[in-house]
């Protein structure tokens, strides 16, 4: 597995970020039975930069808490079947990796709701890789039922790797 982390902003976030990561990409994978080595790209940032991505890419003109961009087009949540078919557009060619995207995650915004939500900012972050996590292998959370089914596996995935409120 391979995970890339850019720290790009100048906003101490006083956290292992790193084991943050490490702990918790490769447990999201595990839970939802990711049959191959995976890449992913972490991007830490501030809110000026992840506000022009969000209107950039969204066309929402503020900043918010983490941007997940997935490479894989599913049908099927964490339904993994169909990237052999496509195997230039989904694996790195010098890895074999599984690409699976890119996470940007604002530091201002883990410091902030760390604090509204009164736990830890390994807590938010680990919480806010988590909920990319799953975006990056096909959940969305347009609906109820979907908000639903996300919040019950980041719940399990930080329940499984000891990050809790």
């Amino acid at each position: 597995m391979t995970i890339n982390i850019e720290y790009e902003t100048d906003k101490p976030l006083d956290v292992d970020y790193e084991k943050v990561a490490n702990d918790i990409i490769p447990a999201a994978l595990d839970y939802e039975k990711c049959p191959y080595e995976a890449e992913v790209n972490l991007i830490l940032t501030d809110n000026d930069a992840i506000q022009e991505i969000n209107r950039d890419y969204r066309q929402i003109d503020r900043p918010t808490d983490v941007l997940s961009f997935p490479m894989i087009d599913f049908e099927k949540e964490s339904d993994f079947s169909h990237v052999e078919d496509a195997v230039e557009d989904y694996f790195n060619p010098e890895t074999g990796e599984l690409i699976l995207g890119d996470i940007i995650v604002s530091v201002e915004k883990v410091i902030e709701q760390a604090e509204k939500y009164g736990h830890s900012r390994e807590r938010e972050l680990a919480f806010l890789i988590a909920h990319s996590m799953l975006h990056l292998c096909g959940y969305d959370h347009m609906e109820e039922a979907e908000r639903e089914v996300m919040e019950t596996r980041q719940r399990e995935i930080l329940a499984g790797e000891g990050y809790h409120r």
